[in-house]
């Protein structure tokens, strides 16, 4: 652990930042896009969410394909880009339609940011893993804090549905993507032209590329002041004695290299399309523990997508019926609370990397008492008779939800082997944010001025806790394959 592996740690929370803040983003200009576009809200939320599972699948598999380096930078810049455009729409269309481009980028952040932060981290410090979700509750809490004086300044009134919002009236959320948009400009001018990324020295040896791994080791270790002493030759040690005729390939013997490879034009051809079969999904159900583990991140992150979707996407909202309802639903209260809720989590994403070390807790039972919890704090909010007692659940349910994807953003990749790491992040992504596609349908079809929606978000959360419990390895204490 040196300087190389602090600064990533500082350049791969940008992932964790952008993974949390756009999702929010689309909640918090929910209000005031409907106001002056007159359509239905979850229809944008929709869009987001197909950006997010198209992202999470295309990134996730691909940096297993063409490496992680090219996905790790490209994906802040693609939602830069088409965040700020979004600033600039004058139909719900456009907004929709940028909304789900610039979410392809950010469905890729965690899968992409996750495997590449796990494989430059020794086995001593892969509890920090759990601690990057600091970074999604900052997103979170910066763009809120920017949102609360542009949304309360420049918006319409809430109550705006059969009245008149111009354009000139209403420039707030314009003025918010504009914001945001800049920032990810910003994080990645950062890891693309200040912060130096190297090839994961693992994915190398995934790949059978040796040579470069080894290089990458020798160029970590001088960044970190120090030397190195590996060498290829003990790559190719091990390599040998591990070895056997029965191992090698059938080609042409003159076109076989060392490693009984055939370094034929059509065997390199077929190499390549070999790439894009289904040999890494196949390889994470490879035996029995391996294959139920899988399945049920798989299923955990499915149900987490569904009821975190469910309740946050559309938490503004629910912030401000609610609110009108005890008497102060103002743009500023609203915004005050989102504030105060995004505070809320900072110490539970730290409280996570703790807890996670702890002897007879570990991932396994922080993450499920977190999720249940999580589900509890749901239910309690349904009790609230006033603004305060309505922010004191969510308070609640802030901070553990909070820890509960700290853990899950670190169990996940850690349970999964190195060479086909970004495809079994990209398949819990897939669950998550297929699932998290149901919440804005549901919401299209329910009442979202009842608790309804709420109680079957904290009813998922509950189920989600027990199934952790059943998976069958903890990562406490050991170093990922």
């Amino acid at each position: 652990m040196g300087r190389y592996q602090w600064h990533l740690f500082f350049i791969a929370g940008f992932g964790w930042y952008s993974d949390n803040l756009w999702p929010i983003v689309t909640s918090l200009i929910l209000t005031p896009v409907v106001n002056e576009f007159q359509f239905q809200g979850p229809f944008l939320t929709l869009g987001q969410c197909i950006g997010l599972l198209v992202g999470a699948l295309f990134w996730g598999v691909g940096c297993d394909i063409w490496g992680r380096k090219i996905s790790f930078n490209i994906t802040l810049f693609i939602t830069a880009v088409f965040g700020t455009a979004a600033g600039g729409s004058n139909n719900f269309i456009t907004l929709c339609a940028l909304a789900t481009v610039w979410t392809i980028g950010v469905g890729g952040n965690l899968p992409v940011d996750s495997a590449v932060f796990l494989e430059f981290i020794p086995g001593s410090h892969q509890y920090l893993l759990t601690v990057l979700s600091v970074w999604w509750a900052v997103g979170q809490l910066v763009g809120t804090l920017v949102a609360w004086p542009l949304m309360t300044n420049f918006s319409c009134p809430q109550a705006t549905a059969a009245i008149s919002c111009p354009k000139s009236e209403n420039m707030g959320w314009r003025y918010f993507l504009f914001t945001m948009g800049g920032i990810m400009f910003i994080m990645f001018f950062l890891r693309f032209f200040v912060f130096k990324l190297y090839e994961s020295p693992k994915y190398l040896m995934g790949r059978g590329r040796d040579e470069e791994a080894v290089r990458a080791v020798h160029l970590v270790a001088a960044y970190n002041g120090k030397k190195s002493n590996l060498r290829l030759e003990h790559l190719q040690e091990v390599e040998t004695a591990l070895s056997s005729p029965s191992s090698s390939s059938q080609g042409d013997p003159e076109k076989l290299d060392r490693r009984g490879m055939d370094t034929s034009a059509k065997a390199a051809v077929l190499r390549k399309l070999n790439k894009f079969s289904m040999v890494h999904v196949k390889s994470l159900f490879a035996t029995k523990k391996l294959a139920i583990s899988t399945s049920l991140l798989i299923t955990i992150w499915s149900l987490v997508g569904l009821a975190f979707s469910l309740y946050n996407s559309f938490l503004p909202f629910y912030l401000a019926t609610r609110g009108a309802d005890f008497g102060d639903g103002s743009v500023f209260i609203t915004y005050r609370n989102e504030v105060i809720l995004s505070v809320i989590g900072i110490p539970g994403a730290i409280l996570a990397g703790w807890l996670v070390e702890l002897p007879g807790l570990g991932r396994k039972g922080t993450l499920s008492v977190s999720t249940v919890l999580t589900g509890v704090f749901l239910f309690a909010s349904t009790t609230a008779r006033s603004s305060n007692a309505l922010l004191g659940w969510n308070c609640g349910y802030s901070f553990t939800s909070n820890v509960m994807y700290g853990v899950l953003y670190a169990i996940s990749p850690e349970l999964f082997p190195t060479k086909d790491r970004g495809t079994g992040n990209a398949l819990t992504a897939t669950g998550n944010r297929t699932f998290g596609i149901l919440a804005p349908i549901i919401a299209l079809f329910a009442n979202l001025t009842t608790s309804v929606p709420i109680w079957i978000a904290g009813a998922i959360f509950l189920v989600a806790g027990l199934f952790a419990l059943l998976l069958p390895f903890d990562p406490r204490g050991k170093t990922s394959m």
